[in-house]
């Protein structure tokens, strides 16, 4: 089988022949050969290509051969590109102009007329420190990102519902594969938990997983954050800066609240999903990334494509597998252990070891019905552990009233829901599943219809 070709090579000279030669000689070893007879087109190139190797040549003006214009582009570059390997073409006898070179920051030289398996052997040497240069730079930007997210207290899951045990077999047939998934459900339900268990039952998981709360950026930031931005891109770009993307290729990106996202910015993301490259603030060189891409949203898409607020082929993209996270009224016996798991956690951080909590009180627990889901209940328990002043934790220790308006509301809406689904259930079996002819009977779209299939599980 033969070999793959790697590397980019930019040839900088005067001597058309040189230029001719030199590509002849390697263009069989490395993937492209890039040649320029005037070094002033040196940064148009470098803005425009991923050069790996740059061979240059030190002298350009008829009856020059000191080496001060090879150096003064040898600094140009290497200003613009630390990493960047550059190679001077020097003539025979002017190996202390190259010494020099190297001492400023030059990787080797080649002296001419040059032997040509010497030349390639020093390029593919060459080539193989850029790659590493490449590694510790891309190894570099991943720790400094993770930095901002290691601090994160990322808990685990804890259930024994059987409704959360059908999320976690659905998490366990897609976690091997590179499908995205669209993860659904209303807030602190547990959506970043779930695409967290994705990625440590992945086969990405020795990689980073980069999150991304999609609510938090602005219009101005998004590309930035996203895409990130070379140097001078605008006023604060005071460095190169890779952005989440290229962060996680090998990876896993989480966009967390994705229903968030303006369509103004969805089509610059979706571009970025079917391109598999991205492109620097700044910059009109792509980036190649490698990224397995999961979502979540406590928002109905399908409602807002309705509305023109999200685009149908981006719900698409990113929704080949669904999953849809529970709300905690609906886990049963989960109550109980979480918070039993969050008891035990804040009386040792409140240095509380002895309380504990009354049957009662965990009665009124599960009559609750948790509008803010597994957040809320966190919350709760740390509150009350706080306040407390006893052993035991009481019913009267828990603050909410099971027989205010929210709870009202929400059970007349949960009637309404049980009506809406039943007819939908009818309406179905009267057609036999023929999705066009079901929603003319109830008088909604298709889409519509689809999306509440999707929400009753029908």
């Amino acid at each position: 089988m033969m070999a793959t070709k790697n590397g980019t090579i930019l040839v900088i000279d005067d001597n058309q022949g040189i230029l001719d030669s030199l590509k002849f000689s390697l263009k069989d070893e490395f993937q492209e050969i890039l040649t320029i007879k005037s070094p002033t087109s040196i940064p148009k190139v470098m803005r425009e290509n991923s050069v790996d190797i740059f061979l240059l040549d030190m002298n350009f003006t008829p009856g020059v051969n000191d080496g001060r214009e090879g150096m003064m582009w040898l600094k140009l570059i290497l200003e613009s590109d630390p990493d960047a390997v550059v190679i001077p073409i020097t003539a025979y006898g002017d190996v202390e102009l190259a010494v020099k070179a190297i001492k400023q920051g030059a990787t080797d030289f080649i002296v001419k007329p040059w032997d040509t398996e010497k030349l390639i052997a020093t390029i593919k040497s060459a080539h193989k420190l850029r790659l590493s240069k490449m590694e510790v730079k891309s190894l570099k930007e991943k720790q400094k990102q993770l930095s901002h997210d290691i601090e994160k207290d990322h808990q685990t899951l804890i259930f024994s519902s059987d409704a959360m045990c059908k999320v976690i077999s659905t998490v366990e047939k897609v976690a091997k594969t590179d499908a995205n998934v669209l993860i659904i459900g209303e807030n602190g339900t547990g959506k970043e938990l779930i695409a967290h268990e994705i990625h440590r039952r992945s086969l990405r998981a020795r990689e980073v997983m980069i999150s991304v709360d999609m609510a938090s950026l602005s219009e101005t930031l998004f590309e930035s954050e996203l895409f990130g931005h070379v140097k001078g891109a605008f006023t604060d770009a005071k460095e190169d800066r890779a952005g989440r993307f290229e962060t996680a290729s090998s990876g896993t990106l989480f966009l967390d609240e994705i229903g968030n996202l303006p369509i103004s910015l969805q089509a610059k993301l979706l571009a970025a999903l079917q391109n598999r490259a991205v492109y620097r603030v700044g910059s009109n060189k792509p980036i190649p990334i490698d990224i397995r891409l999961l979502c979540a949203t406590n928002k109905n898409l399908h409602a807002m494509i309705e509305k023109n607020l999200f685009r149908e082929d981006l719900l698409y993209r990113i929704n080949t597998i669904h999953i849809e996270v529970p709300p905690l009224r609906e886990r049963g016996e989960d109550i109980i252990l979480l918070t039993e798991t969050f008891l035990k956690k804040y009386a040792k951080k409140y240095d509380k070891p002895l309380l504990r909590i009354t049957s009662k009180a965990y009665d009124k627990l599960m009559q609750y019905r948790w509008p803010g889901n597994v957040r809320e209940l966190l919350h709760t328990i740390e509150k009350v552990v706080i306040l407390c002043e006893g052993d035991s934790l009481r019913p009267e220790d828990f603050f909410f009233d099971l027989d205010n308006k929210t709870s009202r509301e929400e059970s007349a809406l949960l009637k309404l829901e049980d009506v809406e689904k039943e007819t939908i259930r009818k309406a179905l079996l009267k057609y036999q599943g023929n999705l066009s002819q079901t929603a003319r009977e109830l008088g909604i779209t298709r889409s519509t219809l689809y999306s509440k299939i999707e929400k009753y599980g029908l």
